[in-house]
């Protein structure tokens, strides 16, 4: 009985209609970027300074600007020339009859203010209003700083919810399923964060933004590399990556353009609405139809795909009549599923861990070399376009060295460029800088590259499942990554980067013991992972007709 991927050779592998649907859905990869690294420009600290309601009539009596303001009545910072405090204020009264509009302090301070007191603000900030952010919003500030960090970790908490409920949702109802209600819900919610009435229901709708974010990304990736034939995913594994980059390449621009948090908000959130007429452009995994039995539908799509190839379904494949039905085919899937057999549990405690550990290096390295300091826009342009080599030499490489070597090297490379950059000293600026970047490089080819082994390593029925939950574990690195990098660099400045060295060196010995996946097909059934893990590549290609019990 003939495979999918073999039934894949007859109508196309990749013909017009994969390039179709392989475009469309990596759409969502650019909407997911704004997400997660969009509050970078939400969550932007502008200049502020302590409030006090009786310099505010002041200033409107002598008709100040805000910078005279702040240079009349902010106490300035001892040693840095033109900064001014933010958290503190002078301990005076303002609403003295006979304050100098030109020296205000010059009454009760002899022109000096060394003697007066400072205390916290009591009243609030004023914030230059040039632009406007959630932190000018809901004065995330001073002892309330933390808070900008827990709206990033809220989203976190809710793509590890993401991972699993839709995870498990798109291999119980379907992938397309999953994409629609997960864009959906992501545009809602997104819109809804626009106008979140307080900070708490804003940590809220980060949240759910989290979940459906997760969602639409992870099912639009399984479902477009389910469609292609095994010579093929390799490339739309990558390219998709590269939609994530280039979400994070123009959002920078976008931010320039647009001052108001609300409206940028809007802005990345509307266009998630367009993707609803999926609905008619995308179709159904027919590989999923097939693992749940869907003969009819299946063939449907596999003669649409046939005819848009320029290639007409072949009459055997007409003809064909459904084997009788493994339980294991369906059966719902269960979490307990990926642990159930020898290898399963040991490819999936590695991929779990090979998350974590891209997640934890790759966020650290970038909140901790900020690519350029100054021009935040410049900044975090550079630092996407810093990743768009990690694509192209994947591209180059996991299809002639295959998929571990260059899995393993990626995180060899990140581990040893952070361990050296730890020990230069800091008068050599340029080289820890150099090294950094090459560590940041590493880690990004790991990245990307965990996406596509992950994907071919479970079976179909278990495939989305398997992805969304190893990659939580990239959401609870996301999570722990800021508190990781801040401790330890309180202790030691270069101590995160010894860790990062050391769980990215581990990370590449670990993934050697994945079995190789370059040119096989994607794996049908448990016993065909228990195959592969085995090492029998030849076996399984050759005999999954006769175990595989999903096939047609």
């Amino acid at each position: 009985m003939p495979t999918f991927d073999e039934l894949l050779v007859d109508i196309g592998e990749f013909g017009s209609y994969q390039k179709r649907v392989f475009l469309l859905t990596c759409v969502p990869g650019i909407l997911f970027s704004f997400v997660f690294v969009g509050i970078v420009f939400l969550g932007d600290t502008p200049a502020h300074w302590c409030r006090s309601p009786a310099v505010d009539e002041i200033r409107e009596k002598c008709g100040w600007t805000w910078e005279e303001e702040r240079n009349f009545t902010v106490p300035q910072l001892k040693g840095a020339e033109g900064s001014f405090s933010q958290c503190e204020q002078y301990d005076i009264h303002w609403n003295s009859t006979d304050l100098s509009c030109s020296k205000p302090l010059s009454q009760s301070t002899n022109y000096s203010t060394d003697g007066i007191h400072l205390t916290p603000c009591k009243n609030g900030w004023n914030f230059d209003t040039s632009r406007t952010t959630i932190v000018s919003e809901y004065d995330l500030v001073c002892e309330h700083a933390w808070k900008v960090d827990l709206t990033q970790a809220f989203l976190n908490v809710g793509l590890l919810i993401g991972a699993v409920v839709t995870g498990y949702g798109a291999d119980r109802f379907g992938r397309k399923l999953c994409i629609l209600i997960s864009v959906f819900g992501l545009g809602v919610s997104g819109v809804a964060m626009a106008f979140s009435p307080n900070y708490i229901m804003l940590l809220l709708f980060r949240t759910i933004q989290g979940v459906f974010g997760k969602g639409a990304w992870m099912a639009s990736f399984v479902l477009v590399t389910e469609i292609v034939g095994s010579s093929h995913r390799r490339v739309v594994s990558i390219v998709a990556q590269i939609f994530f980059t280039f979400g994070v390449v123009i959002l920078p621009g976008i931010a320039y353009l647009i001052p108001s948090w609300k409206a940028l908000q809007l802005t990345i959130t509307l266009p998630t609405f367009i993707l609803l007429i999926y609905f008619w452009l995308i179709p159904e995994s027919p590989r999923w139809l097939l693992n749940r039995q869907k003969i009819k539908e299946a063939l449907k799509i596999a003669a649409d795909i046939a005819k848009h190839n320029g290639r007409s379904l072949p009459e055997k494949y007409r003809e064909m009549k459904l084997l009788e039905p493994n339980p294991e085919d369906l059966s719902n899937p269960s979490f307990l599923d990926l642990f159930r057999t020898s290898q399963m549990r040991k490819q999936t405690f590695i991929l779990m861990y090979a998350w974590f550990t891209s997640a934890v290096v790759y966020q650290g390295l970038i909140m901790r070399l900020g690519i350029v300091g100054g021009n935040l826009y410049l900044g975090f342009f550079i630092s996407g376009i810093v990743e768009l080599p990690a694509a192209f030499i994947i591209l180059l490489t996991i299809d002639r060295v295959g998929r571990r070597l260059p899995f393993a090297t990626a995180n060899i490379v990140a581990g040893v460029a952070c361990l050296i950059t730890a020990l230069i000293p800091e008068d050599i600026n340029w080289l820890k800088t150099t090294l950094a970047v090459i560590g940041r490089l590493g880690i990004t080819m790991a990245y990307e590259i965990v996406y596509l082994v992950n994907s071919e390593l479970y079976p179909t029925s278990l495939r989305n499942l398997g992805v969304s939950a190893c990659s939580s574990l990239s959401d609870v690195g996301g999570i722990l990554a800021p508190f990781l990098l801040y401790r330890l660099a309180s202790v030691w400045l270069e101590l995160p980067l010894i860790l990062y060295g050391v769980i990215a060196l581990l990370c590449g010995g670990l993934v050697m013991l994945l079995p190789e996946t370059n040119g096989i097909d994607l794996p049908e059934t448990v016993q065909d992972v228990e195959t592969l893990g085995r090492g029998h590549k030849v076996q399984v290609k050759r005999n999954k007709s006769k175990t595989r019990d999903s096939c047609i």
